[in-house]
């Protein structure tokens, strides 16, 4: 038998995969949208138009599956960005962030202190891929409305230029950004870095942990859920076998 513990609710992994999901086929869709000579030169005019409209869609799920996600739980939302994101650092928290870059590129001769529910260099990079999103969606919106919502160009709604400018400089920095960060973010979270190995079952899975793991990856955490024994749970070995 072996103890798991319930990291991510359903909620939180459904969000996460939706708009892990959408992020992606926007971001290829973008390409296309923000080099339109790329599109056409390959597939021709139409084929431009339509990952532009595609560009759109997408943009739905990105957008209304996080608001759905607040409203439907709002303390969820309050700790996300309370403890998660901008939670007090520590000793240990800072030690943590200085060994990283090491522990890159040799993790089995880097001895990382414990960490609490997020890591804290996490909480860095989280709290920039939450910032460079809204920053997408708000100005993605704006664009959108001043081309119209619908094919034939209905609804628009006119902005200055100067609005305008900024709001495609907003969204091409934070698109860039997204990407750099958003490689980073899949490298780890989906456990190509080897100490991270099976941990995509944490977010695409049931969003649990095993004891063992969760001790390695966040050692605070991990004594705190065992002591507290409400989301631990144990499991046949074979069951879960990878």
């Amino acid at each position: 038998m072996t103890k798991y513990i319930q990291r991510h609710s359903l909620l939180t992994r459904v969000t996460h995969g939706v708009v892990a999901i959408s992020c992606i086929l926007l971001a290829v869709t973008g390409v296309f949208v923000f080099v339109p000579s790329l599109g056409g030169g390959i597939m021709g005019g139409e084929f431009t138009q339509t990952m532009r409209m595609l560009h759109r869609v997408f943009a739905i799920p990105f957008i209304l599956v996080p608001l759905f996600a607040v409203l439907k739980s709002p303390k969820g939302f309050v700790h996300l960005f309370k403890e998660d994101i901008f939670g007090k650092w520590d000793r240990d928290d800072f030690a943590w962030a200085m060994k990283f870059p090491f522990y890159l590129f040799a993790p089995g001769k880097v001895h990382m202190p414990p960490q609490h529910h997020v890591k804290s260099a996490q909480r860095l990079a989280d709290g920039a891929l939450v910032f460079f999103c809204i920053g997408l969606a708000l100005s993605g919106m704006v664009l959108w409305l001043n081309t119209g919502l619908l094919p034939d160009g209905g609804m628009k709604v006119a902005f200055s230029p100067d609005t305008l400018l900024l709001a495609h400089l907003v969204h091409d920095v934070f698109f860039f950004l997204t990407v750099f960060v958003g490689i980073a973010h899949i490298y780890l979270g989906a456990g190509i870095f080897q100490p991270y190995r099976g941990t995509a079952r944490i977010m695409f899975g049931d969003g649990k942990v095993s004891e063992s793991d969760a001790a390695y990856h966040w050692g605070y955490w991990a004594n705190q859920e065992i002591a507290l024994g409400k989301n631990v749970t144990e499991e046949k070995d074979d069951k879960n076998a990878k």
